[in-house]
């Protein structure tokens, strides 16, 4: 049972559309719709939504005190739906969206049929909306609820977003709600893997890269299959956090259900640093260019999970120095497409410690490799 004195600060909004009991009686019907999702207040809040809404504000202007309002704003984030089962066995939807106007952001939650419109594709990134909603304190600050008396409407209209990107440099592990621009750099192959619950997950990776540098982007699930970027396209990436990762001890972006990626207009421009020979160190990531001064043959080895696999070695040289690279998985084949002498671009292999203590490069799967002659 819902007490009166919980959610009636929101029925003084609704100046005299419901008495008091018609009031509680519908918010009990909504909470028992929302299996326990959300709290009285806010199926009082739903509840109001559903009579109309009384103001058009900006995103900076939004308060928990606003009740029913009017905003319109750019999809930069479209989260994953989530299902949920109800009392009464029918199945409930709720979806995340994160807007921008030239004031702030929000996040929306968008509920059953409001959701259907992520579901059939209609809610995308880059969009305008007019979005009629119910305004709420939620745990991350003010937020947004669309239910059944809500609603989105596609309007024609560029909305300037007051989210100023990072720069790839400026990024640390530990910050989130980052935007970056970058050029797509390397499309990674999607892999699928078990979670502790048996489910199958999906993962996937792309490079992207700006001025400054370059970074790893780990897509999940949906995003991770149907990423709907290509390379060399420049991209925008919306609402991501930053991790390190300790095998390559380096800073990567990670895109959760409430981050995105999309096209983008803006002039981004990414040169690959490569490093000399000489000035190579160990446990970090170079890109190198030289020529192909040794070749080994292919050697076929069984993994701990008793796959097999193959490496082999080769040896490029530059101006400064001359270093071993191995060949793992797939890039050992390339020996085929070589002689000695051809010119070799190699980005992101990984250097160690090798025989002797001499340092080698390590090319593997985040490892891209461009003959430039033969």
């Amino acid at each position: 049972m819902v007490s009166f004195e919980e959610i009636e600060e929101v029925f003084k909004k609704l100046e005299g559309k419901l008495t008091p009991e018609e009031f509680r009686s519908k918010v009990e019907t909504k909470f028992t719709e929302m299996n326990g999702l959300c709290d009285s207040k806010t199926a009082a809040m739903l509840v109001a939504s559903e009579f109309g809404m009384n103001e058009t504000v900006k995103i900076k202007d939004m308060t928990a005190d606003k009740g029913n309002i009017v905003f319109i704003a750019k999809v930069t984030s479209v989260g994953d739906i989530k299902e949920f089962s109800r009392d009464n066995d029918t199945t409930g939807r709720v979806v995340n969206l994160n807007l921008a106007d030239d004031t702030g952001s929000i996040r929306a939650a968008l509920w059953d049929e409001a959701c259907d419109l992520v579901k059939i594709g209609d809610i995308k990134m880059g969009q305008t909306l007019k979005v009629k909603g119910y305004v709420k304190q939620g745990q991350r600050g003010i937020e947004i609820n669309v239910g059944k008396g809500g609603g989105i409407e596609h309007i024609e209209k560029e909305v300037n977003v007051n989210i100023k990107p990072h720069k790839i440099n400026e990024i640390k592990a530990g910050m989130n709600g980052l935007n970056v621009l970058g050029k797509v750099l390397d499309l990674g192959k999607l892999r699928t893997f078990s979670r502790k619950d048996g489910t199958a997950g999906k993962v996937a990776n792309i490079t992207i890269g700006d001025d400054t540098g370059k970074i790893r982007v780990t897509l999940w699930d949906a995003k991770a299959e149907n990423p709907g970027v290509k390379l060399g396209e420049i991209v925008e990436v919306m609402n991501a956090y930053a991790r390190e990762n300790s095998f390559s001890n380096s800073t990567e972006l990670q895109l959760g259900s409430g981050g995105g990626i999309a096209k983008s207009s803006a002039d981004v421009n990414y040169n690959e640093p490569l490093t000399p020979i000489a000035d190579i160190g160990i446990n970090a990531a170079y890109s190198v260019a030289g020529h192909v001064s040794g070749i080994d043959d292919i050697r076929e080895f069984d993994r701990p999970d008793g796959t097999k696999s193959k490496v082999s070695n080769i040896y490029i040289s530059d101006d400064t120095g001359r270093i071993k690279v191995a060949l793992w998985a797939e890039h050992a084949d390339l020996i085929n497409e070589l002689d000695i002498g051809s010119e070799i671009r190699i980005v992101d292999a990984f250097a160690k410690s090798g025989r002797n203590e001499e340092v080698e490069l390590s090319a593997g799967a985040r490892t891209s490799i461009q003959i430039i002659r033969k």
